[in-house]
């Protein structure tokens, strides 16, 4: 199970989320958001952690020439893009920085979810929404609702993921990855060491149930295709 520790605002708790093995770390580059990173250390951070691993960028509707100089100034492996951002503008982040692009959702209904089908990035981002705020509010949704998705685009879960609850959220929502951000601070932008641990451990965990599961249905369907074509073959 894929693990993204987002809000990092200096390099003890990025070198914390590395240690726990995690798949991203965020910087967040939205003036709106109390986890605003210093320029200087989102330099520092990106060029320390970008081949240890994947260093993403988060932005609010931001300018595309903002986030492109952002994208080259931190080494940014990940673009995240958390606003009202469309298709096109997507798609001109990736061309113009070279980053993957992760796309996010403030999810209220199933018609959240549906609108991510018009979005070919990398990833989907699947987040709490909530009035005035765009992430980080430590809200969570329906999982449910992101079990029964269509479409290939990898989907991460966010909003309200702590390490006690990270475990059903991945039953409930079947997802590639998780993202977490205030489930494992002790005060907005400050990061529990202790807690990173946890939440990696125990989105492990329930990565290994789900992969089990996954083998089992792929055994079953070709289990049942076998006989179909035993019954054919009669």
């Amino acid at each position: 199970m894929k693990v993204k520790i987002c809000g990092i605002t200096n390099m003890e708790d990025a070198e914390a989320a590395v240690s726990a093995d995690v798949w991203a770390i965020g910087l967040n580059h939205s003036p709106e958001s109390p986890r605003l990173v210093d320029p200087g250390v989102a330099e520092e951070i990106g060029a320390a952690m970008k081949r240890r691993c994947e260093v993403a960028g988060v932005f609010v509707n931001q300018h595309l020439d903002e986030v492109v100089e952002i994208a080259d100034r931190d080494s940014l492996t990940l673009v995240q893009l958390h606003g009202e951002e469309g298709p096109s503008f997507c798609a001109e982040v990736h061309r113009r920085t070279g980053c993957k692009v992760i796309k996010a959702f403030r999810v209220r209904s199933p018609a959240e979810i549906n609108a991510a089908r018009a979005y070919k990035t990398d990833y989907h981002l699947f987040d709490a929404y909530r009035r005035g705020a765009h992430g980080g509010t430590g809200a969570s949704f329906d999982w449910d609702l992101v079990a029964g998705r269509r479409g290939g685009v990898p989907a991460i879960v966010a909003g309200g993921l702590n390490p006690d609850n990270v475990g059903d959220a991945i039953v409930a929502s079947n997802p590639w990855g998780v993202d977490v951000c205030s489930g494992v601070e002790s005060s907005p932008g400050i990061k529990d060491h202790n807690l990173i641990a946890s939440f990696a451990a125990a989105a492990g965990r329930a990565g290994e149930v789900q992969r089990a599961e996954r083998d089992r249905r792929r055994a079953m369907k070709q289990v049942r295709r076998a006989v179909a074509y035993g019954r054919r073959s009669e």
